[in-house]
Parts: structure tokens; sequence; C-alpha cells
């Protein structure tokens, strides 16, 4: 039997880079995206696409009994902390009661294997660093309460006793993804999109007017928060290194996906500033309410077990990758408007 993928999401920014290596590793990939915030573009032509809702238990199964998936991969969901905040409601329909249905559909097709976008904000405020895979979930916000929740259901499935199917799943906890494909034929495009490199990135090319760093006097060398950036394509990579242990007949099991090791605000805008040339304007204002002074991943267990191996593991490539696309993005952006 030709075994295909379905993945959920795929023309996002995290999905997309997947789908472009899933298909260059020669798998037959099926892409189901509602376009919130995913482009055509970014799917790769010899992806078979579809636009619908990753909740659709009706399309979804469909796809998958069409296409002889053997594996989903479940990219699609709100990711905006912030709004999560102001509108949980959202959160919970679209990263939990769809990630249920789709998790419905699979059993009723008998599709047994699931990899999961998740998220280290499962871990709230840890006190521990690195945080590892037995750190306490502890989220503060819907977002990582929606996505906690989902990781909960997959788990209760490949617990089940006396079930045949053998549902196994990973879920990968991701810490900051950031960067573009080095061709630069995508990159994150998702409009909405608050994460430091890319806003840092837009700051140095006047599409903003300044980046603010939330925060001076945590106890860190420079008084300000770390984080474990992780370049799109190494997160992606781990996503085909996760369908081979599942295709190998690999346990069910919660991964952290970082680098395990961290970098200052202070030092990502520096970083930003030498790869662009440019000195935008940096202001320092107040601490967030709930941002943790440090968060890095330990990623002992993803190595281990997946025999991940890392090809972008510097800070530098990944600014200056997200630089030039970002340069890139906004030149496709003023030229779509030209046409308009």
């Amino acid at each position: 039997m030709n075994k295909s993928v379905l993945v959920t999401g795929g023309a996002g920014y995290i999905g997309s880079h997947t789908c472009h290596q899933l298909v260059e590793a020669g798998e037959k990939v099926i892409v189901i995206d509602n376009f919130y915030s995913g482009h055509r573009w970014a799917v790769p032509e010899a992806a078979i696409l579809v636009e619908g809702d990753a909740g659709d238990i009706e399309l979804t199964s469909q796809l998958m009994r069409e296409h002889k998936v053997d594996t989903v991969i479940h990219f699609a969901g709100h990711i905006v902390v912030p709004e999560s905040v102001t509108d949980p409601l959202k959160y919970y329909r679209n990263n939990t009661q769809n990630s249920r249905n789709l998790l419905e559909a699979c059993i009723k097709c008998g599709v047994n294997q699931f990899v999961f976008s998740s998220t280290a904000a499962v871990y709230g405020i840890p006190e521990e660093q690195p945080a590892t895979e037995a750190t306490d979930t502890a989220p503060i916000n819907a977002y990582g309460r929606s996505k906690l929740m989902t990781e909960w259901m997959m788990q209760d499935l490949a617990d089940r006793p006396d079930f045949d199917d053998n549902f196994r799943f990973i879920a990968l906890r991701y810490f900051n993804v950031a960067g573009a494909r080095p061709d630069l034929t995508i990159g994150q495009a998702t409009p909405e999109a608050t994460h430091l490199i890319k806003v840092a990135c837009q700051a140095a090319l006047g599409i903003r007017d300044s980046v603010s760093i939330f925060g001076t006097d945590y106890p860190t060398p420079d008084g300000t928060g770390i984080r474990d950036y992780i370049h799109i394509e190494d997160l992606a990579s781990a996503h085909l290194s996760a369908l081979n242990y599942l295709r190998e007949g690999g346990d069910s099991t919660i991964m952290n996906c970082g680098y395990g090791q961290g970098y200052s605000v202070r030092e990502v805008m520096q970083m930003v500033k030498k790869v662009s040339g440019v000195d935008f304007n940096i202001i320092e204002s107040p601490r967030r309410a709930g941002d943790p002074p440090e968060l890095i991943a330990g990623n002992d267990l993803i190595r281990q077990t997946l025999n991940w191996e890392t090809r972008y593991q510097d800070l530098e490539v990944i600014c200056r990758t997200a630089y030039e696309w970002e340069a890139k993005w906004a030149e496709m952006q003023e030229q779509d408007q030209g046409k308009g």
C-alpha cells in the first residue's frame, strides 16, 4: 500500500516548511488548510492541497480513506498568546475541539500514527532550567492549556486497554522558532506574528518604528529574558524524524524541540542589527505578566530517541535568514498592492 501523510495547517509557517521537506523525501503529502493564516503559494506544488477545516470530521475522514493516509501531522491552530487571554474560547474551539474531531476521524479511519504540534507554553513559568519533559506542566494562558488538553486526549487514546489499533503519537513541544528556508522560497508570513526576531527584522526594514524590550531587570546576565531559538528548517526536520520513528513502531512520547541553549533579548537585537546593518530604535519597557526570566529546552530525549540532527544551530544563521526573508516578503506585499 502506498502510504501518504495528511498535514493540517500545511500552508502555514511551520507546516509549509515541513511539507517541502516531506515532498523532497519522497512522501505523498495531502494538505488541508482553511487559510486563516496560511498561504497557497507556500504549499509545494507536488502536494495535494484541499481547502477546509481540520475539525471537519467528514472531510478529513474522506481524505484519509481516499489517499490511504497512515499518519497525520497536525499543525493547524491559533498561536497568539495575548489573543488567547482575551478570547480563550476561540483557542479552545480551534486548538482543542478541532483536535478532538481530527482524532475522532483518525480512529474511525484506522489512522493510528499522529504527530502533534505542541508548545513549551504548557510549562508556564517553570521553576527549573532547562525545562525537561519531566518538568511540571502549568500553563498560564488558554493557548498553553488548549495544547496541553490535546496532549491529554492523545495520551488517553494511546492508553486505552483492550484496543488493537495501537494508536501512537509524538507531541513536539516547540520553543521559539524563527528563520526561513535558506533559498527564501518560503518563510514566516503570518499576518499577526509577534515573535521577537520577526519584529526586530521589521524594525530593521523600517516597517516598524521601534522594538520594545519587555523587562530589563530579570536575574539574567544582561537583565533581559533568555529564550531558546530554533531554526525553522531544523524544527521541520524533527517532524520527519518523528514520522519515521512512528512508522518503525516507536512508542508514544512527548519531546521538547529546541537547541538546549538560550540567547537574551539584547543578544537577539544586536544580532539582527549586525545582519541587517541597521541600528533601529529599541524601547525599554516594563516586564509583561507571565514572562519567565528564562526558558530553555532540555533536549536530550529528542536527540536520543529520534536521532535528530540539527543543521542551522547558529543565532546568526537564524537571524540572517529571517531578515532576508522579511525583506523579500515586504517586497512581495508591495508588488501585490501595486497590482491592486
